[in-house]
């Protein structure tokens, strides 16, 4: 949840072991920016954040705390970007995140000053103090000053673990005599600067002094803090509205969309610079916006001209006396803020605008500006005097933070009123000076106090599910539904009463949907929109049972896009030639020519792209892998035997002992029951067509498969043992056993069989050697297969320092595909995102590979293994986390091969002797019960 506790934006998050990936949200669960604020030097205002940055910050606490619960607060107006999963938090205490920094930006921030006497290690030490907003002198006199001449910046992130977070529990628990005392004395509890100094002795005094501080200090007050040092962090401080547009058009700019849930018109009806950011907002045509301009959660009306550099939240601008044709003229100039703010205890709201740059506590008597000019001619211009705006009694200096500035009146009047404060009114001051001078003002400081945040953060929901729900219909109606209606639904459902019948409205439009797309929109989308319309609905149960025609349509698109439609195939299969099968068939009559065929292949790791292999997402985007075969142990661990019988039937054995005979052949009829454990077989059969091709009419054939791999390995296992025995079966009937034609029919079998998968797999075990694979949707799906030349030097030294290691955790890889393909098929925009990465990283690892740059590939290793984590939160587990922990020391990169969340993971060393000595660690550490395996690139096409 969120909260506001004086000016800073706090972000609770219970990282328990069932946590969950989490937006930046307000009580309600809704994402919400706040305020703009003004000050340039002042770090303490509201400002609008990049959620997809907090976000993932968030999605690693979990990792941080290894499932055991605890308290991660983000706290402020900076923007954190760093890989949150490699921390390594002191537990039974409390700890604070920091970066260093520079002096020049210490000094407006706030300062941890760490011990250099209790140091856990390199990056973890003891708090001895916090400063704010620390003088280089200050600095000096508190040995805040590190080595290098920087100061540890306090980033605003408290992470509050084990015994801590006990009693910090035991306290939450019995505060309500505390909360009611709060509230009896109107006093302000800060939990960013009074809960983390009770954690701090040398604050303990100040803290005393406090409302509440003698509570805070006895209960928490034995535990102490920790600094934790993020070295690679990058740090954006959003302290003021100027580094908000600055970052949105810098830094910032590939990390947030510039449209989202938006209405906007037509270009040809208004005039939207494409570098403006619109968030949450309603747009209607006649509306200017310049350029690296910021809308979030407006409703403009016609004749609104925004200019460049521009701010502006939670504006309403109705029409005036609704007739559209006569549109209201308001224009913002250029470098200008401007939102509307609802009052607490009225239904009346108030608008507040000022410039960009202007600086609210900069006094009339020195530099300050309202609007971009000097106080001074404000006053001159306008007609007014200081005391219309200022008390002449008060000793507080003159600015425009205390400045009764703002009228509340009626919602055109407080236009005017606006358009003539910012000096650009051709109307009389002597009509619009009565006015404004005789309503009721309020000036930034009242306005602190006055805000009524619950109906603000009502309004934002409702004004988000309306506009939810116009898009989605809108997608529904005239699109191809390529958004995520799950999550418009999320948004639509914030409206209580009508948000039901809204989506139940929306689920009604579905069979015209697929009468007026069927050509064009994959079944499986129809389906999967039906689904999500219905868990809107709350019909769960209806929901389920569509579930199983959404994986029958992959399978069926999948088959049709590589040509074989398997429900035709069974029938039908396209023969080699009539004359073949009659020879055949004279032949066997007469005389029976026994035949055995023996297929062995390699596994295959990957070091970047899965999931773009995987349909549905192969049929309808490019994929991109890059992968090797390798030998384990010496030997090509999975292959099959098929031998032709004098008897007719087919015999199954399999390497645990399995046996099973089918005479009738008929009997063979996918779908087949998840627990049959020769369905693969039985799978290979159907898409080879060999049952179709009469040859088993005269012969019988005999099976056997092995795969010297432990379960659940990731290394393909299941995909390239297919591939051997749809390779074996087409050799054995003088198929096309081609490895385009086998990978093709794979991708087929795996869907017939239920798994799911892509192609990357059999691709790996088929073609020998590092290959950079790419894919491109049709029909049929293409598939080309680029061989890399790889040097001696590069096969040398990837076999020295690649480790290739079975972690011992089992998890098997369809468990995790269902859950990705449905996010696919439901447009999840954090998945499609990644997996577009993950295609980029392929290409970028291919020149790694090239360039013999191994580095770079340990590079890419890491970045993937991120990126999978983004794709499933479960990939990993607390042994993984704590063998990547060990292997950092030594690596440059690894991951898990495959979906991850067990199986064998890949440990790219630094060099040979760091191979070595991690090698020698793993085999005889018994905290690591993990084996090492032996494998070398397998590098022979003559399989």
């Amino acid at each position: 949840m969120v909260d506001f506790i004086s000016k800073k934006h706090i972000l609770l998050l219970h990282a328990g072991g069932d946590s969950k990936r989490v937006p930046w949200a307000n009580p309600m669960g809704k994402v919400f920016l706040p305020l703009p604020y003004l000050a340039d030097d002042d770090p303490d205002g509201p400002v609008p954040l990049l959620f997809d940055h907090i976000l993932a910050i968030a999605s690693c606490a979990r990792q941080a705390f290894k499932d055991q619960g605890g308290l991660f607060t983000m706290t402020g107006d900076v923007l954190p970007c760093f890989d949150a999963s490699t921390m390594v938090l002191p537990e039974d205490s409390s700890s604070i995140i920091t970066v260093p920094i520079t002096l020049d930006i210490a000094s407006n921030h706030g300062v941890i000053v760490a011990s250099k006497s209790h140091a856990k290690d390199e990056a973890v030490h003891l708090v001895d103090n916090l400063l704010q907003k620390p003088s280089v002198e200050e600095l000096v006199n508190h040995e805040a000053i590190l080595d290098d001449g920087r100061s540890l910046l306090d980033t605003g992130l408290i992470a509050v673990r084990g015994k801590a977070w006990r009693e910090l529990v035991m306290l939450a628990c019995s505060c309500q005599p505390m909360i009611l005392e709060l509230l009896k004395s109107k006093k302000e509890l800060s939990l960013y600067e009074d809960l983390v100094a009770a954690w701090v002795p040398a604050k303990h005094d100040w803290l005393q002094q406090r409302p509440l501080g003698k509570e805070l200090v006895s209960r928490l007050g034995k535990n102490r803090m920790f600094s934790y040092c993020a070295y690679e962090l990058s740090f954006l401080h959003f302290g003021t509205s100027g580094e908000v547009l600055d970052h949105l058009s810098g830094v910032g700019s590939g990390l947030v969309g510039r449209r989202h849930l938006c209405s906007i018109p037509a270009t040809t009806v208004s005039d939207i610079a494409a570098s403006a950011v619109v968030l949450s907002s309603k747009i209607e045509p006649g509306v200017s916006i310049g350029e690296d301009s910021l809308l979030y959660g407006n409703s403009i009306s016609s004749g609104i001209q925004i200019g460049s550099q521009c701010i502006v939240v939670g504006m309403n601008m109705p029409r005036e006396n609704d007739e559209p044709s006569e549109p209201f003229r308001f224009m913002l100039p250029d470098r200008h803020c401007l939102w509307e703010v609802p009052l607490v205890g009225c239904t009346d709201s108030v608008i507040v605008y000022c410039g960009l740059h202007d600086n609210p506590k900069n006094s009339l008597s020195g530099s300050g500006t309202f609007c971009g000019k000097p106080w001074k001619r404000v006053l001159h211009d306008l007609g007014i005097g200081e005391g219309d705006l200022w008390s002449t009694t008060g000793k507080q200096d003159k600015c425009l933070w205390n400045a009764r500035l703002f009228p509340v009146l009626s919602y055109f009047e407080m236009l005017n009123l606006a358009t003539w404060l910012m000096g650009l009114s051709d109307r009389r001051t002597e009509f619009l000076l009565p006015l404004w001078r005789g309503s009721r003002r309020l000036s930034l400081e009242e306005l602190h106090r006055s805000i009524d945040f619950s109906k603000m953060c009502m309004g934002s929901s409702d004004h988000q599910a309306h506009l939810a729900a116009g898009i989605a219909k809108a997608c529904i109606e005239y699109g191809l539904v390529g958004r995520d209606l799950s999550q418009l639904c999320g948004e639509i459902l914030q409206m209580e009463v009508s948000g039901v019948e809204i989506c139940k409205s929306f689920l009604g439009m579905c069979p015209r949907l697929q009468e007026q797309n069927s050509r064009i929109l994959p079944k499986s989308r129809q389906y999967q929109v039906q689904m999500d319309l219905l868990r809107a609905c709350g019909d769960e149960a209806t929901a389920q049972d569509l579930e199983h025609k959404v994986w029958d349509a992959v399978a069926k698109e999948t088959a049709s896009a590589v040509r074989y439609a398997f429900q035709e195939n069974l029938m039908e299969y396209p023969q080699k030639s009539a004359s073949l099968n009659n020879h055949l068939s004279d032949s066997l009559d007469e005389i029976f020519h026994p035949k055995s065929i023996k297929v062995e292949l390699p596994v295959r790791v990957d070091f970047v792209g899965g999931w773009s292999d995987t349909p549905p997402w192969s049929l309808e985007r490019a994929g991109c892998v890059l992968n090797m075969a390798i030998s384990l142990e010496g030997s090509l661990p999975i292959g099959t035997i098929i031998e032709t019988t004098k008897e007719a039937g087919v015999s199954i054995n399999d390497d645990s002992g399995s046996h099973l005979y089918v005479q009738d052949l008929a009997s063979i009829v996918a779908p087949f029951d998840s627990g049959d454990p020769f369905r693969l077989v039985k799978s290979a059969l159907l898409v080879t067509g060999v049952l179709n091709q009469k040859v088993l009419s005269s012969m019988g054939l005999q099976i056997k498969t092995w795969a010297n791999v432990p379960r659940g390995s990731g290394l393909g296992t299941s995909s390239i043992l297919a591939a051997a025995v749809v390779k074996g079966l087409l050799q054995i009937t003088d198929g096309d056993e081609s490895n385009e034609n086998v990978a093709r029919l794979v991708l087929v079998l795996e869907q017939i069989m239920g798994t799911g998968g892509g192609w990357q797999d059999q691709i790996g075990g088929l073609y020998p050697g590092i290959k950079f694979t790419t894919s491109f949707p049709g029909v049929p799906l293409q598939l080309q297969v680029v061989p890399l030349l790889a040097s001696a030097q590069l096969i040398s030294e990837l076999q020295q320092r690649l480790l290739v290691v079975f972690t011992g955790q089992v998890r098997l890889a369809h468990q995790v595909l269902q859950k990705v393909v449905a996010r696919y098929l439901r447009r999840d925009n954090l998945l499609v995102s990644s997996i577009k990465r993950l295609t980029e990283l392929a290409k970028t690892g291919r020149e790694a590979l090239m360039n013999c740059d191994i580095d770079k590939l340990g590079e890419i290793m890491m970045e993937a293994w991120r990126l999978h984590q983004e794709l499933d939160p479960y990939c990993s587990n607390e042994f993984v986390d704590s063998l990547f922990t060990l292997a950092d020391l030594y690596c440059c990169g690894y991951k898990l091969v495959g979906a991850g969340g067990g199986g064998f993971a890949l440990l790219l060393a630094r060099d040979e002797a760091c191979a070595r000595e991690l090698r020698e660690i793993l085999q005889s550490d018994s905290k690591f019960d993990v084996k090492v395996y032996n494998w070398e690139i397998f590098l022979d096409s003559k399989l």
